[in-house]
């Protein structure tokens, strides 16, 4: 059951990067920046099954929730048969309404496959979703709370009793908003270790005022929330920096993999092209591969880009943090 908090009890995101909040906020704009993140104590632990779901050849798959920050957050988790050790995965899922998420939605077909292949997969609800906790205040948190998710998901599996992991080698794949997440927790200092690589597909934009651009400016419900507590971009572009990867490539400490198609009309495809450049120019390690005519949901490309995914990831196992 969900964790209830009074007037939020209903509250819900609407959209994909912004939301109406209904009551005033604690928060500070200084809590929710990437220095913030930068800044942050984790604690994921806790790792529980709670039920099993499927079984095949190759396989397990259970619901399970861990622990991030004071809520327990679900996921699903593919534990494969065999004696390992397995490398592990997290996977953080693009934008899907709250009121309709399904507990492991999002990432299906990513699932399987990396599961299949012996890898460890958990894929992560991030809060609010399915049978999680709620935080009242993530709407205004700039997916801040979402990476946290992330990173206390790979420190679950860290901190877990699986005995076929192995806990040295954990990597990360996010789609959509579940890149742009990869972005964020690539960034922050505070999670350097707890990845050895990123694969993102079709990120949004490591520009936050672009992202608000195309999904909150023009629509009064979803901005106002927004503006009211931190401002439009040019009233208050020193904020809107600081939610925004691209200002702070240079403490990126794990290598990048990006995979877009060039006929994406939810995330263009210059957003990743922005972000492969800003990454080469801090000296970072970065591949981008575009795939001709396909749109945000890679089609005929998506298993020559798993493929891919699975040499990247099996290349970096040895990558060691960057020093800053």
């Amino acid at each position: 059951m969900r964790r209830k908090f009074g007037f939020f009890a209903g509250l819900v995101f609407f959209f994909a990067i912004f939301s109406p909040v209904n009551q005033a906020s604690a928060l500070t704009q200084a809590d929710v920046t990437l220095d913030a993140l930068s800044v942050k104590k984790f604690n994921g632990s806790d790792l529980t099954l709670i039920k099993l779901l499927n079984q095949t050849s190759t396989y397990t798959k259970h619901s399970v929730t861990y622990r991030s920050d004071d809520l327990k957050v679900s996921g699903v988790l593919y534990t494969p048969k065999g004696k390992g050790p397995f490398p592990g995965v997290v996977l953080g899922h693009g934008y899907i309404d709250t009121k309709i998420y399904k507990n492991g939605q999002g990432m299906r077909r990513e699932q399987d496959y990396l599961a299949s292949r012996g890898f460890v997969v958990l894929h992560t609800d991030y809060r609010n979703h399915s049978f999680g906790d709620d935080d009242p205040e993530s709407p205004l948190k700039f997916r801040m709370d979402y990476s946290a998710d992330v990173i206390n998901a790979g420190l679950a599996l860290k901190n877990s009793k699986i005995r076929t992991l192995d806990k040295n080698k954990i990597a990360y794949m996010g789609r959509s908003m579940g890149g742009g997440i990869g972005f964020n927790v690539s960034v922050a200092t505070s999670a350097q270790g707890v990845f050895s690589s990123y694969v993102l597909f079709a990120p949004t934009s490591a520009n936050y005022v672009e992202n608000f651009n195309k999904w909150g400016r023009g629509n009064p419900d979803r901005a106002n929330p927004i503006v009211k507590f931190v401002g439009l971009p040019e009233e208050n572009p020193d904020f809107w920096a600081s939610v925004s990867p691209k200002n702070y490539w240079s403490q990126v400490s794990a290598p990048i993999m990006i995979h877009h198609g060039d006929k994406d009309e939810s995330c263009p495809v210059r957003w990743a092209r922005a972000a492969t450049k800003g990454l080469k120019s801090a000296g970072k390690s970065v591949t981008l591969h575009i795939y001709r005519g396909e749109g945000h949901n890679l089609m005929a490309g998506w298993g020559k880009a798993m493929a891919r995914s699975v040499e990247f990831f099996n290349q970096n196992w040895s990558i060691k943090p960057e020093s800053q």
